[in-house]
């Protein structure tokens, strides 16, 4: 069933619980994040990046995540990650996706809530949730399909994590339904250990008390999640290793001793890997 963000992530944070929110520009990434929400009947969130244009553009792929989110047996978000520009949320929001999320991060603070407050007053108005991101998360260089790469001075720079006083003013001048936040992950697939700053995700949802979204949250031990969930998370993006799992089960399928090799062999063995990563996910998120 098509499902309202707001509403399944304030349940989430009633329950202590993360949902999990699969990036999906192909359809058997759809079909598998499906499968497996059903198989631990979880609520989950589809989403298709605007970055991942080049994969396949949203008019293409937003009615066919549209309409495996209405057919499912469990609550299915329809989301646009990383909404830069007007056109694409608007877009998003004429197929029927029920939130959007306007990622202005990279602008000046006043500027990222002016456009913030835009796109909140439109899609309030269509009954379109709304996820907002402050601070800064970075993209590695392997993996990492949105954001930017950190300067060699940024790293470890804790002044572009999100700052939980200014995190406050965001939120109660933007109206925002949940936000994303900057606290030691990146997009893509670490490069060495991260270094969460768990704490400081509490002291934000301290002062905001709206749902807060972990961006680059593929590779993160299962214990640093459930810290994070505690503190505040309630919605975690999750990509790339699932496309890696993906892959790889592909890889294998290949190197293996197969005299004839056919199409949808390959698109079933890859589909089976995702599922089964997303499972896994949804479970540590969900605490199952």
């Amino acid at each position: 069933m098509l499902a309202d963000l707001k509403e399944v992530l304030e349940k989430a944070r009633t329950e202590k619980q993360a949902v999990a929110a699969f990036n999906v520009p192909n359809l058997a990434m759809v079909r598998a994040a499906i499968q497996a929400a059903e198989k631990v009947n979880q609520p989950v969130i589809l989403q298709h990046a605007e970055g991942h244009g080049s994969l396949i553009s949203l008019e293409e792929i937003g009615p066919i995540m549209i309409d495996y989110a209405k057919r499912s047996k469990v609550p299915v978000v329809v989301h646009l990650d990383h909404g830069k520009t007007f056109d694409a949320m608007i877009q998003a929001m004429k197929l029927g996706f029920t939130s959007v999320m306007i990622d202005a991060s990279d602008l000046p603070f006043a500027e990222n809530i002016a456009r913030t407050k835009e796109i909140v007053k439109i899609a309030h108005s269509l009954g379109v949730s709304v996820e907002a991101e402050l601070g800064h998360v970075f993209t590695s260089s392997l993996g990492g399909g949105e954001g930017r790469a950190p300067d060699d001075d940024q790293i470890g720079d804790t002044d572009i994590y999100t700052d939980p006083k200014q995190a406050k003013e965001f939120v109660d001048a933007t109206g925002v339904d949940c936000l994303a936040v900057a606290f030691g992950t990146v997009h893509g697939i670490y490069l060495k250990e991260p270094k969460l700053d768990l704490p400081r995700v509490k002291a934000i949802y301290d002062e905001v008390k709206i749902p807060l979204v972990m961006h680059g949250g593929s590779g993160v031990e299962a214990a640093d999640y459930q810290t994070a969930i505690a503190n505040g998370i309630a919605k975690i993006n999750y990509y790339t290793y699932a496309n890696k799992a993906g892959a790889s089960a592909l890889k294998g399928y290949f190197e293996a001793d197969q005299s004839d090799v056919f199409l949808e062999e390959c698109i079933e063995v890859t589909t089976e890997a995702l599922k089964e990563d997303y499972v896994e996910a949804i479970k540590i998120f969900s605490g199952l």
